[in-house]
């Protein structure tokens, strides 16, 4: 009995947990969501036409039905690959999660500092971070570094004579793990015409990952930030600075927060 109780309990928390991931990772795909509307729409034309046993109607839902799942798999095909992709890419644990307070903000302060020093001096640049979505497709294509991130290296990475300032580096945790990465551009059409290569791999990458792109302008100095597909643009340090604080900060679980909570009103 409590072995059944338990199949069933486990065998609708997958159906859920697979349903959450889906369904997070079609929120920023137009495409995946009109699809999903569609097939909504479908079932619920099959269940009025059984209920009001619609003959016509259902004779062709039928076919539809038959044959619908091998034109959406043939139509959407790039869709449901990236998709896929991105559910195989998801960590448990991403590397930011395991860094101290101290950590975290000597990465933030480094990355802060290159990113102004090469504001004043026009410099292009563009740092990927890493979060929960593993970036290691790309760091696979990309010049391997993995040392500590300092804002002198991050400015010299990026200096332009030096053969790795072409493409990204990508930061895992508290380290800067590879140069001359590429991404994909986005094919976003409410994208501005004046931005440039740089600013549209920085939102492709953030439109297929987690991860946060940071954007330096190589003909205005401007500082910009991508982060789930939307760009912020032309920044200032601090709200740079702001912005990563707080998407690097891991989620703390509730019970924690409360004891915290409490011994701070004590200690008071």
């Amino acid at each position: 009995m409590i072995v059944d109780l338990a199949r069933k309990i486990i065998d609708v928390l997958l159906v859920w947990l697979v349903l959450y991931y889906v369904l997070k990772s079609l929120r920023k795909n137009v495409k995946m969501i009109l699809l999903f509307k569609g097939i909504i729409f479908i079932i619920a034309l099959v269940i009025v036409s059984k209920i009001f046993n619609l003959v016509t109607i259902g004779y062709l839902l039928d076919y539809v039905l038959e044959w619908g799942i091998l034109a959406i798999i043939v139509i959407f095909q790039p869709e449901i690959r990236n998709v896929l992709e991105q559910l195989g890419r998801s960590q448990l644990l991403g590397r930011h999660k395991v860094l101290t307070v101290d950590e975290r903000e000597k990465v933030v302060y480094e990355i802060v500092t290159a990113m102004e020093a090469m504001k004043k001096t026009r410099t292009g640049a563009l740092i990927i971070i890493e979060r929960d979505n593993s970036l290691n497709d790309y760091i696979e294509k990309s010049k391997k570094i993995y040392a500590d991130i300092s804002s002198e290296l991050l400015v010299t990475l990026f200096f332009p004579n030096n053969p790795l300032h072409d493409g990204g580096v990508i930061i895992q945790g508290d380290k800067i793990t590879s140069a001359r990465a590429v991404f994909p551009t986005s094919d976003n059409l409410k994208i501005s015409k004046r931005l440039g290569t740089r600013h549209r791999a920085a939102l492709g990458i953030s439109e297929l990952t987690d991860c946060i792109a940071l954007i330096v302008s190589e003909e205005t100095g401007r500082l910009s930030v991508a982060i789930g597909g939307e760009l912020h643009y032309n920044l200032s340090t601090d709200e740079v600075k702001l912005l990563l604080l707080e998407g690097l900060r891991p989620k703390q679980n509730m019970v924690i927060d409360e004891e915290e909570e409490e011994e701070e009103e004590h200690a008071e």
